[in-house]
Parts: C-alpha cells; structure tokens; sequence
C-alpha cells in the first residue's frame, strides 16, 4: 500500500512539473518557449514588415547577428501580427533564419507595437528592457550595442 501511494505522488509530482513548463511563447520557424528558458539570457526582437524597404535590408543582418551570438536569443516579430499561415511564405521569400514569435511580444514583454518600422528591442537576462531602437540596424551596430550592453549590465 504505501509503495503505491509513493508512486501516485511520484506521478502527481511528475505532473505537476510538466504543467509548470509550459511553453506559453508560440514561436514561427523555432521550438515554442516560455520565460523560464528565457530568463537569464539576453534577448533581441525585431519588428519587421514585408512592406517595409529598410527592414526587407536589415533581415540578412539580423541573421548573422543571430549566427554570430548563439548565446542570446534573437527573435523577429510581424508588425502585421500575422498568423503562422500568412507568415510562412512571407518569411520564406526574405530568408528569415531567424524565429519569428507568433506571441505578441507586448503579451511576454509588455513591449507595445512601435509607431514604424523596423524597431529593435533589447531585454536584460532579467528580462526588463534596456534599449529601443527605431531605425535600419547593421550586424556591426547590432554586435557594438549588445557588447556595450552586457558591459553596463
């Protein structure tokens, strides 16, 4: 009797861990996260259109960035918010290597959609945000900002 009330709670316990790991950030071309594994570690997010001449250039940038710092995690985000049925081709015809966030980042961050685009947004790893930029960034500048950041932090 008591080995099988042992395994219930063993089994609950189990449970009750995978439920708290939920990953509540639903993410286009990446693994869906939540703020758990994001905590500690920087975080970029770039807001983007396909309308948008400055972004459509800025793309091949962000994705060396992101190559370049595998130890942060870059997102982009659809300033039309569109779902991952609209977004697939879209993000497909500019080479987005970078994941996109389906999840509004207002919902994760309480970053509000910016006024234009492309706008650029820097978290801390304590997950507050450090920087906003509303203009064409290069890898370079993206690169100098982040190492300024992390000098400051």
């Amino acid at each position: 009797m008591y080995a099988m009330k042992s395994k219930i709670i063993q089994l609950f316990c189990l449970l009750l861990l995978f439920a708290c790991q939920k990953n509540d950030i639903e993410v286009f071309n990446g693994s869906n996260t939540n703020l758990t594994k994001l905590e500690g570690s920087w975080v970029v997010i770039n807001y983007w259109a396909d309308w948008c001449a400055p972004c459509i250039k800025e793309i091949p940038e962000l994705n060396e960035f992101a190559h370049e710092n595998k130890d942060i995690f870059v997102f982009t985000f659809n300033f039309d918010q569109l779902d991952r049925e609209d977004l697939a081709p879209i993000a497909k015809k500019f080479n987005i290597e970078v994941p996109s966030l389906v999840t509004h980042p207002r919902d994760i961050w309480g970053i509000q959609t910016p006024p234009a685009v492309p706008a650029t947004f820097f978290i801390n790893p304590n997950g507050e945000l450090s920087l906003s930029l509303f203009r064409p960034q290069t890898k370079d500048a993206l690169n100098d900002i982040l190492l300024d950041l992390k000098q400051t932090f």
